[in-house]
């Protein structure tokens, strides 16, 4: 192994070894939150309050599961 990989392994850079089950379900995690960031109202956040915003949040994770 290279002396750079050793180096990085531990201190936040690539791990050392891949779970391929791990990764498929952070990767379905983010593609959920890019989706939910087309709209426009989620991404900028336009909603003052929690509750409005969680509110939003649930209808459009609603309409993209339908």
């Amino acid at each position: 192994m290279p002396a750079n990989f050793l180096k990085h392994s531990t201190h936040g850079g690539r791990p050392p070894r891949f779970d391929r089950c791990i990764y498929r379900s952070r990767n379905v995690v983010e593609r959920c939150f890019n989706r939910l960031e087309q709209w426009r109202g989620l991404a900028t956040r336009y909603d003052t309050t929690r509750e409005s915003y969680q509110a939003a949040v649930t209808i459009a994770s609603i309409l993209l599961w339908i």
